[in-house]
């Protein structure tokens, strides 16, 4: 059972749809009870950090959440948003992230980008993932996915790092530590490519 996570935050429904089309089985949770069942857990996000983090906090799912991710082991995914809120901090805000990847979230230096809009980085851009990793399996150099935002992961253990992309400096823009990864693509936005990679984590 696919569980995603609504908090408020994160185009849900788009998840669902390309679930429906996998033939895979999804449900939305909104409360720690929700989350009974679970096999994977999905946690999108959108928008601003501290919000984010807000709104996740406020939920009252966070500690049924990190049971089923320390104590059972479940997979989770963090996407955009929710990627950048597995790390300790962000740039972006003050409060304090979940802490899950042993990372930091930065913002981009203008400065260093040669397009003419400079953030946020917006549009489709290539990953080059390492290989190994089942969340990436399939996915080549040329990979193309669809990015939105303005500060990025950085990993304080370069392991952690499963795929980099570049715009302006190279950053990681897929992460896992064990049964944690995050995107900051939006796979549910990147046509054939977001479909396998979702695929891929449903079968991890």
């Amino acid at each position: 059972m696919i569980t995603i996570i609504d908090y408020g935050l994160g185009n849900i429904r788009a998840f669902v749809n390309v679930y429906e089309r996998l033939n895979v089985e999804t449900k939305i949770a909104r409360n720690s009870g929700d989350l009974r069942g679970a096999s994977k857990i999905i946690l999108p996000g959108v928008g601003a950090f501290d919000h984010a983090m807000t709104q996740l906090n406020r939920s009252g799912m966070r500690d049924e959440l990190e049971k089923l991710i320390f104590v059972k082991k479940i997979p989770v995914i963090g996407i955009c948003v929710g990627m950048q809120m597995l790390a300790k901090s962000s740039d972006e805000g003050v409060i304090p992230g979940l802490g899950w990847i042993d990372g930091v979230v930065k913002k981009f230096d203008a400065s260093l980008l040669k397009s003419k809009t400079r953030l946020p980085h917006m549009g489709w851009n290539t990953i080059n993932p390492m290989s190994g990793n089942k969340l990436l399996s399939q996915f080549s150099n040329e990979a193309r996915f669809y990015f939105l935002h303005s500060y990025y992961f950085h990993c304080n253990n370069s392991g952690d790092s499963i795929a980099i992309t570049e715009y302006g400096v190279r950053f990681s823009s897929a992460v896992n530590y064990d049964n944690i990864y995050g995107v900051q693509f939006h796979p549910e936005k990147s046509h054939a490519n977001g479909i396998q990679l979702l695929k891929n984590f449903a079968e991890i």
